[in-house]
């Protein structure tokens, strides 16, 4: 590496940031247009990579003087939040763009590609971290631009850059399989599951959630934000039961003053049930298990149990599953803002079930904790495929910038 040399940002790019646009502004004056220039945000760049330039606002021709253009081939990064350092993408095409995104524009001695891996290395994301700050989080621009960067000569980064090119291109594509595979079980889970529950045969009787149930849904407590803390009682956070899994381990801990004869501890066996989350995720089910201390369960978690001389917890557990019953609950959850909804008490005891003898709905469970279980199974070995994958890109990139490729 003797010949590679250490550079500032500023010293190889131009780097800027874009202009933001109020929302009354950008519906009256810049969405729903054919022509003009895309402009982008944070939402349109995504954590693999990738920009979706079609997100509906475009920079007409009389308006465009007021904004920074972006040409093609500038590297975004995005500037705080909680995506800030891990939004990343190279564009094809000139942009507009938002306030809370970085662009690189390097120079023609420095090869755009080689700048952009660079970004996806350790050795960025190092001094990203190191230069947070906020309460939001985020790097400042002339603290960007003070950002280094070691640069070989430009044929020797072309040279790199298409290594890395046609290595990640491979990789791309194994990671495109493994995500296909992993869906395609999902969804040989689903249709099976959906199979069951529409072919109901002699003895099913069609009723309501609320008329199964001994203890009807209730909301948990969260406690005040003030008291939360490092250690203490634990407290249940959403994705403790988002994904239809029950993990215990997903808690945080409040130093607030609790009281043992209250309702809102949970315990193994409770059927429980997200009330508010993004359309998609709400409603989301789970049984209670590993629980091994006194735990709290939340505001935005209601809690049930099933009477078991009719149902099996487990039973109720898979019919809220199915595709009819999701549709049903997302169909039921409420709220102004587009991305969170909730669903309230009413609406989770009136939701149409179906309820077969006993006898029935133990072999039910049986084979769909088979099929679950091998679902379960083959993610397993998808996801570790994925993580291998993802160590490998990040192998390479090292490589990449320590002049060992």
């Amino acid at each position: 590496m003797s010949d590679w040399e250490t550079r500032s940002f500023s010293e190889v790019a131009h780097i800027f940031n874009g202009n933001s646009i109020n929302e009354s502004e950008k519906k009256i004056h810049f969405e729903g247009l054919s022509e003009g220039v895309p402009y982008i945000g944070t939402k349109d760049v995504s954590f693999k990579h990738e920009i979706k330039y079609e997100s509906g606002v475009r920079i007409p021709n009389g308006k465009q003087g007021r904004f920074k253009l972006a040409p093609a081939n500038t590297i975004f990064v995005c500037a705080e939040g909680g995506s800030a350092g891990k939004k990343i993408a190279l564009a094809d095409r000139a942009v507009f763009f938002g306030n809370k995104l970085f662009a690189i524009s390097p120079t023609s001695s420095t090869c755009n590609r080689f700048v952009f891996y660079y970004c996806l290395s350790n050795a960025f994301s190092s001094q990203f971290k190191n230069a947070m700050s906020g309460l939001i989080g985020g790097v400042s621009l002339n603290k960007f631009k003070d950002f280094s960067i070691a640069l070989p000569p430009l044929r020797e980064q072309q040279r790199i850059v298409a290594i890395l090119d046609e290595a990640f291109e491979g990789i791309a594509k194994a990671i495109a399989n493994a995500e296909k595979s992993i869906a395609h079980a999902r969804e040989l889970f689903k249709s099976h599951l959906q199979s069951i529950f529409l072919q109901r045969g002699e003895g099913w009787a069609e009723t309501t959630l609320e008329k199964v149930l001994r203890t009807q849904p209730r909301n948990g407590w969260s406690p005040p934000a003030a008291n939360h803390s490092e250690s203490g009682t634990p407290v249940l956070t959403l994705s403790s039961v988002t994904g239809f899994q029950f993990r215990p381990e997903k808690v945080k801990f409040t130093s607030a003053h609790t009281e043992p004869r209250r309702h809102y501890w949970v315990e193994n066996g409770d059927f429980l049930i997200t009330r508010s989350n993004t359309p998609e995720l709400v409603g989301h089910v789970a049984i209670a298990s590993g629980i091994m201390e006194p735990t709290i369960y939340p505001d935005l978690i209601m809690r049930m149990n099933t009477d078991t001389k009719q149902v099996l917890t487990e039973f109720i557990y898979y019919q809220l599953r199915t595709p009819e019953l999701r549709s049903a609950i997302a169909g039921r959850a409420q709220g102004a803002n587009p991305t969170m909804k909730k669903i309230i008490k009413g609406a989770v005891q009136t939701l149409p079930i179906c309820v077969p003898p006993l006898s029935v709905q133990e072999e039910i469970v049986v084979q769909l904790s088979v099929l679950s279980s091998e679902t379960k199974r083959l993610e397993t070995i998808y996801q570790r495929k994925l993580a291998l994958l993802d160590d490998l890109k990040k192998s390479l990139l090292q490589q990449a910038f320590a002049g060992e490729l």
